[in-house]
């Protein structure tokens, strides 16, 4: 399992009638907020000159969309008035596609992977029970993380490797490489 979020994020996306990716709606969040934009399936209600979606499935911000179409009963609603769809079927097609990526990217070292967990585990113990020491280590660690991962996208790209191995080998776009080596190389 990955340490952390995936590389990606997911949600549950939209579907209108025709099958085509539908374009963002945006919401007022609050009084004061900025409009929210979003293709994920509650949007799509019809309610507020909104369209309405029947469908949903799963989406991902790499830009895979999942082949399964999950209809939206909108007459389902929880105790507190919300949509109640059954989410899991659109969400389990991501974790897959998440699998399926994160198995074609670049592993880790058993070593490495043990070793984040561990700091995982304790890293949550000790956000729990002394809040002040969990942030002067997340303070090392962004030093530590900022320092060896200047020197390794330095490495990358004097192997002057297209965008699209860099992509695969990460789990992520090409675009979305370029985008985290050029985050990663001007950190401080």
């Amino acid at each position: 399992m990955p340490i952390g979020r995936p590389p990606a994020e997911g949600m549950v996306g939209a579907v209108p009638a025709d099958g085509s990716e539908p374009e963002p709606v945006f919401l007022d969040i609050g009084s004061g907020s900025p409009m929210h934009r979003t293709t994920e399936w509650r949007a799509y209600d019809g309610m507020l000159s909104r369209p309405r979606a029947d469908t949903a499935r799963g989406s991902c911000s790499c830009g895979w969309r999942g082949a399964n179409l999950y209809p939206i009963d909108w007459t389902q609603q929880d105790g507190e008035g919300l949509r109640d769809l059954d989410t899991s079927g659109p969400r389990d097609d991501w974790a897959q596609h998440i699998a399926e990526a994160e198995s074609r990217s670049v592993p880790l070292p058993s070593e490495v992977e043990d070793l984040l967990h561990r700091l995982e585990d304790q890293l949550d113990a000790l956000a729990a029970g002394a809040p002040l020491a969990a942030l002067k280590a997340v303070a090392a660690l962004e030093r530590l993380v900022g320092r060896i991962g200047r020197e390794a996208a330095s490495a990358v790209e004097s192997d002057e490797l297209s965008w699209e191995t860099i992509g695969r080998a990460l789990g992520l776009t090409a675009k979305q490489a370029r985008s985290r080596l050029t985050r990663v190389s001007l950190r401080r």
